[in-house]
């Protein structure tokens, strides 16, 4: 199982992005990797529910959001020969079986959703919404990528494989994207049984890309192709660090959407006009993080050219002191943005794993510093741990902090992009599927010419 661990070291050739560079990569560690965080969810997924975790080892809810990841995990697993098309089909068929059972009620508790979407965080074993959070339209809408991901890839003509499919259909014709725009022309964040919608609404350029998607290409429930429009209409354009693009400050922003969609060469009506398309939009952001983070202007330890990464992710808190005032956070959207900034000397590895795709020539050779330089602080069983701080000292005479946690959201782009950039598997994928295609195209999204 384990065959692409023990390769013999060889050197690979990518050309980056721009054409003009190339860079040599160790093939051993790109499996390496790949092994290790598909590890996550294979191994962590509930043997009752096949829900996925949102954190490990800490005792943790499941994360619908991670699920979604999680389904898609499987596909490369079986395409990378860490499991066979058996073991992962039924590991699919028991975890959307459970979905499919889940009640849904506007009720307060014992419910897993309503209206078709799912509550954010569920009990791992129940499927219960969790306390009182909130019924997402994101998470929902990540989940509903890894469940079309499967309809898609298991296509063979034998009943695990057929129902599969109709599961993975009903699910997503089930999710009532008109009901989520709430008679606005977005969409709304949530809802719940206590408040009904929230007020915070899906604008300016962030992951909700893919969300529109979706409710655009819903044979059931398709929102107006004017959603899109309004959409667009919220993005905000500007020069950061020297790149010209939609800003948006936590990566996570630039990469979700972009995990199941290719975007290179085709083009809606906002980015014909601005002359790139949102492939080239999310390498500008990666370079523009990057950027700021060698400038460091708040004078951070650690930061450098390849030591890089702000997105959200979990944080140090007030655990430790640094000799300049600084407000550290725990769990918190990291970014940097023309309009905004959000630093506090935290690294996320998932925030250069997720851009591998855009800018390989820079985040590879940032992993590998990561992996090599810092060692078990932040690399373990399942891959990289959730971030870092070098600025914070203790008490103790110790310093840096890291995170002891793998979460599952952020698992979940650094396996499939970096699948994405050697195979484009799951990109070639999901071109294959009817309702992403249709979404895309009422958004319209047109080939470059």
């Amino acid at each position: 199982m384990r065959s692409f661990q023990i390769l013999i070291f060889t050197l690979l050739f990518f050309a980056s992005c721009t054409g003009k560079k190339t860079f040599k990569i160790s093939d051993k560690f790109m499996d390496s990797l790949s092994f290790d965080t598909f590890s996550f969810f294979w191994e962590l997924s509930d043997s009752v529910s096949g829900n996925i975790p949102d954190r490990w080892p800490s005792k943790s809810f499941s994360s619908i959001a991670a699920t979604g990841f999680g389904l898609t995990s499987y596909l490369v697993g079986v395409e990378r020969g860490y499991i066979s098309r058996t073991q992962a089909s039924e590991r699919v068929l028991k975890t959307l079986r459970f979905l499919s059972l889940l009640k849904q009620d506007s009720v307060a508790q014992n419910v897993g959703g309503y209206k078709g979407f799912f509550y954010h965080f569920l009990d791992m074993r129940t499927g219960a919404r969790y306390q009182l959070v909130e019924l997402s339209t994101i998470d929902t809408g990540l989940l509903m990528m890894g469940i079309l991901s499967c309809q898609t890839y298991f296509d063979q003509d034998n009943p695990i494989e057929r129902e599969i499919y109709a599961l993975s259909d009903s699910l997503y014709r089930k999710v009532d994207w008109n009901w989520a725009m709430n008679n606005d022309s977005t969409m709304s964040m949530g809802w719940s049984p206590e408040n009904k919608f929230i007020t915070a609404r899906w604008k300016g350029y962030n992951e909700a890309m893919l969300l529109y998607v979706l409710a655009l290409g819903s044979p059931t429930h398709s929102v107006s192709p004017t959603a899109w429009t309004w959409w667009t209409k919220t993005y905000r354009w500007g020069k950061f660090q020297g790149q010209e693009h939609i800003n948006f400050g936590p990566l996570f922003g630039h990469q979700y959407s972009h995990v199941w969609i290719d975007f290179k060469g085709i083009k809606d009506d906002y980015m014909t006009k601005k002359g790139i398309d949102y492939f080239e939009n999310s390498r500008r952001a990666t370079l523009a993080n990057r950027q700021y983070c060698i400038q460091n202007p708040s004078e951070f330890i650690g930061y450098s050219d390849k030591c890089w990464g702000l997105t959200a992710c979990d944080g140090p808190g007030n655990s430790g002191k640094a000799d300049f005032n600084c407000d550290f956070r725990e769990y918190s959207a990291r970014g940097a943005a023309r309009w905004q900034v959000v630093d506090d000397g935290t690294i996320a590895p998932t925030a250069v794993g997720g851009s591998i795709p855009f800018a390989p020539e820079y985040c590879i050779p940032t992993l590998q510093h990561f992996k090599y330089s810092l060692g078990d602080k932040i690399y373990g069983k399942y891959g990289f741990k959730d971030a870092f701080n070098l600025t914070i000292t203790y008490e103790n005479g110790e310093s840096g902090w890291f995170d002891t946690d793998y979460l599952g959201i952020d698992q979940g782009p650094i396996l499939l992009q970096l699948e994405n950039l050697r195979s484009g598997f799951v990109w070639k994928l999901m071109k294959k599927n009817k309702y992403i295609q249709e979404g895309l195209s009422k958004a319209g999204f047109k080939k470059d010419i």
